[in-house]
């Protein structure tokens, strides 16, 4: 199942990157009803704070998910299908509502005025831009993954010599390396040499 440990890790981490890329793009387009409509670009990370640590959140646990054991994929891939839960009822009420509330630090920002009733007075318009349906489909596809990882997690094969038995570097049961008898009739040999005597005979 190595294809599978390569699937869920691939798709976990370009789920993250997509997410901290989408962070620093304009997902919304707030325009001020001042006469002179100003319009003003909210950036993913303005309009959902938690959204860049959450993504490289998910890198980090898609990176990880290449080397952990048993255990701690069933509990990475959990976490992943719990974050792509959350950040994707986030992002669709950003792409569908258009909530004030999303704007309201950058409007804050332009104009010193506070409180959503007060700065839902001041907008002429919010209009969103694609980012919010691009990301809002990697977080559907992260919960995928993790849902992924939870099926298959168990028939992954392990990674890393410390997961193998036939480890020519590990004694036997008897205390033994598998090589120290060979290794010791070898020199033996070579000592009978020394002293002029045949091997063969």
């Amino acid at each position: 199942m190595r294809r599978a440990r390569l699937l869920a890790v691939v798709v976990t981490v370009a789920c993250g990157a997509i997410g901290v890329i989408a962070s620093t793009q304009t997902w919304l387009i707030a325009v001020l009803d001042d006469g002179a409509e100003h319009a003003l670009a909210v950036a993913g990370a303005s309009a959902i704070p938690v959204l860049a640590p959450l993504s490289l959140a998910v890198l980090a646990l898609g990176a990880a998910l290449s080397i952990v054991g048993l255990v701690l994929r069933f509990v990475f891939g959990a976490l992943s299908v719990l974050i792509g839960v959350v950040l994707a009822w986030l992002t669709a009420r950003i792409a569908f509502e258009l909530p004030v509330s999303a704007v309201a630090s950058v409007v804050t920002e332009a104009t010193g005025i506070a409180g959503e009733s007060s700065i839902a007075q001041l907008l002429a318009s919010i209009t969103a831009t694609a980012w919010p349906i691009v990301t809002l489909g990697a977080w559907v596809v992260l919960v995928a993954a993790g849902v992924f990882t939870l099926v298959t997690a168990r028939g992954w094969t392990s990674s890393g010599r410390r997961y193998r038995t036939d480890d020519p570097a590990r004694p036997a049961a008897d205390g033994s390396r598998p090589h120290d008898a060979a290794g010791s009739r070898a020199i033996d040999d070579w000592d009978g040499l020394s002293r002029g005597e045949d091997p063969t005979a």
